[in-house]
This record gives structure tokens, sequence and C-alpha cells, in this order.
């Protein structure tokens, strides 16, 4: 569904080590006003396994995130619902370059595959996407996309792809 203002607001400070970009918002977190708040994701759950958070974070604990090294940003800030249910007008590729110039992450990380697949096209024109670290990169950002958490997207879930994010976080941190 579209909107003219951002269905949900960036979460980054300056400093952060890990940018995580999702497609966009799902349909409870639009309703909520909160990231990844619907009953089935994982994201909380794995952000804490994988040694990203110290402990599971609520998604109302969102605004937490810049203590941990971590912000939240959408390719897509103007739409929300299930990728399937996305227009991709508001996917804006040119957005994410200049939230990366700005902040300078040291890891840009894609919490699914259509993020990544609309940024890699645009900014690199790369058209096969696999999850991982990508070979493209941004200056200093190195670029990871990681299987999303999404409980409608449960038959590609693989927490190592997200253990291997806490791991280079942690060193990229010092």
């Amino acid at each position: 569904m579209p909107s003219e203002a951002p269905v949900l607001p960036d979460t980054i400070e300056l400093g952060v080590v890990t940018l995580l970009c999702g497609s966009a918002a799902g349909a409870v977190s639009a309703r909520l006003g909160l990231p990844y708040a619907g009953p089935g994701n994982k994201f909380w759950p794995i952000l804490a396994e994988a040694g990203l958070t110290p402990r599971l974070l609520a998604p109302a604990e969102f605004r937490e995130l810049p203590r941990h090294g971590l912000g939240l940003t959408d390719i897509n800030k103007t739409e929300w619902g299930a990728d399937s249910d996305l227009t991709g007008s508001g996917d804006d590729a040119d957005a994410l370059l200049a939230k990366i110039e700005v902040f300078r992450p040291a890891i840009l990380a894609f919490t699914a595959k259509r993020p990544a697949q609309v940024f890699l096209r645009a900014a690199f024109g790369v058209r096969r996407v696999d999850y991982g670290v990508q070979d493209a990169r941004l200056g200093d950002t190195e670029i990871h996309v990681l299987p999303s958490p999404s409980g409608l997207a449960i038959r590609w879930w693989d927490p190592s792809y997200w253990h291997a994010l806490g791991e280079r976080h942690r060193e990229r941190a010092g």
C-alpha cells in the first residue's frame, strides 16, 4: 500500500557499524509503527542469537539499536505489506546510496533478497544475487545479503548467514 510519508522512520546514527536494510514495512509493522513487529518474524530473536544485540529486544525497543552499532532502513519507505504486495514505485536505491554516503557504515546488510536485488541492480548492474557477502562494495562498506526473517519466507530461512554477519559486525566494531 502506498503512502506519501515514510511508513516507518529510519533508525540510523553516525557511527553505526551495520546498516540493516529491509524491503518495506510489513502490514503489522505499518499498523503498529514498529519495525519487524509481525508475530512470526524472526528478526529480533536472530539479532540476539547472532550476538548483534546482547539480549532479545522487543520491536518497541528499536530505538536502542544504534547503541549496539546497528541502524535500520528500508529500500521502499512509502509502501507497506508483503513483498508480493509492493508495486516497487517506492523503491529508492538512490536514497539508500545517499544514506551510505552520509552514515558510512562498515556493513550494509540486506534483510532479504528483494531489497538487495533492487539496490545491486541499480548501483552495480548486478542481475543475480545470492546470500552472503557480495563482491560489490561501496568504498569501505561491505555488502551482505541475508535470508528474510519474515514468517512468509520460512522455506529460505538459514540463520547461518545472520551468525556470520554477527561475527563480522563484532570484528568491524573493533
